[in-house]
């Protein structure tokens, strides 16, 4: 039997969603920008997904635009907002997801951009205080780009004071919201927020289909130059079959998210409770052990120094265990995670990330405890 703790990275792919799309590839294959019968269906399908995921977050249909996913809509959101307005400085932090880091570090070399990165505590928590003082200076000319939910030790930011900050002084936000879309329920319309993103895949859809929210009225130049698809923001035959998986997934988490979200923090709690009694000298890291507190579908545990712990991944694959010692979204690089080093991690403990669905049991998690019980005494051993 195989178990598998690595939804963060990406979700099984829900089988209402796997019938919707095998129902589409059935009966909708015309282009979309075709004006004969079958392009008007795919359009009418299209647009049925578009007008689904904007109720789903209280959007308006015009504001939602198809993408492959999250680290395509982060890129887009962020280089089309510092160019559409001019901006010249961009308020992060050390903890996002390369999506963010990567292409902010880009545009500040670039194009002579300031960077600046929030201060955290020990617990990976970001000074707003900090992000305020900020925002009193040169607000209007700012880009703030910071996730809602960390996808490797699951911190929750505040974003709708974040979003207000933002109004205050003027300043332009985007947020990272591709772990909480679909987790949690996202209002666009309580949120002072220009751009976000979701990625199917995290919630149970097909891999490369996703959205960007852009808010009325907010510029955003062209991506993609080309036939001018979605509102000639990004040109391209939009992904149809993807696209209707998206939107079903996202239906089903949105109609299920209270039973889903009961239940996997049940199984995060057993995880928790289970690792401290069964494993000496295990720590949580950031808030991951505070179910409040913390996006209900991550823990981030830390285990005691060992000459060989760098082999505790590759002995829980060994077993069939998927897990994570960082974000997946490194084309499997062995390597430390950035946010465990940014929040003053010790470098010699290994960092593995459990990640939950609403697939996984207690009954499973039992086998990991055992499994990893094996493991530790070998490698002590």
């Amino acid at each position: 039997m195989s178990i598998y703790l690595d939804s963060a990275a990406s979700t099984q792919l829900d089988p209402q969603v796997k019938e919707a799309m095998i129902e589409s590839m059935d009966t909708i294959y015309g282009n979309p920008s075709s004006t004969h019968a079958h392009g008007r269906a795919s359009k009418a399908e299209l647009e049925k997904a578009r007008k689904s995921i904007a109720q789903c977050i209280n959007a308006l249909p015009s504001e939602i635009i198809f993408t492959s996913g999250g680290t395509e809509t982060d890129n887009a959101a962020i280089k089309g907002l510092v160019h559409a307005y001019d901006l010249n400085r961009i308020i992060t932090s050390k903890l996002e997801h390369h999506a963010v880091l990567h292409i902010t570090e880009h545009l500040a070399q670039e194009n002579n951009i300031e960077l600046i990165f929030l201060d955290c505590d020990e617990k990976g928590n970001l000074d707003l205080n900090q992000l305020e003082a900020l925002l009193q200076e040169n607000g209007d000319k700012t880009l703030v780009t910071l996730m809602h939910c960390n996808n490797e030790i699951g911190n929750i930011l505040d974003i709708q004071k974040v979003g207000e900050l933002c109004k205050e002084s003027g300043a332009y936000f985007h947020s990272d919201t591709v772990q909480s879309v679909g987790h949690f329920p996202v209002d666009v319309k309580e949120l002072h927020i220009h751009t976000l993103a979701g990625a199917a895949h995290k919630f149970h859809g097909p891999k490369g289909a996703g959205f960007m929210y852009i808010r009325k009225g907010t510029k955003m130049p062209a991506l993609i130059e080309g036939g001018g698809q979605e509102r000639e923001i990004r040109s391209g035959t939009e992904n149809v079959w993807g696209i209707v998986g998206l939107a079903k997934a996202l239906e089903i988490a949105t109609a299920e998210m209270d039973s889903h979200t009961a239940h996997i923090k049940e199984v995060k709690q057993y995880m928790k409770e289970q690792l401290s009694e069964h494993i000496d000298g295990v720590q949580f890291n950031g808030m991951s052990d505070d179910l409040d507190n913390s996006l209900y579908t991550v823990l981030n545990v830390s285990f005691p120094p060992s000459e060989k712990n760098g082999m505790l991944l590759f002995a829980l694959d060994l077993q069939k265990i998927s897990v994570s010692g960082g974000s997946a979204c490194s084309s499997g690089a062995s390597q430390g995670s950035h946010v465990i080093a940014g929040i003053g991690g010790a470098a010699d403990r290994t960092s593995v990330r459990f990640s939950f669905s609403k697939n996984n049991t207690k009954e499973e998690i039992d086998t990991v405890i055992v499994k990893l019980k094996e493991i530790l005494d070998l490698v002590e051993a």
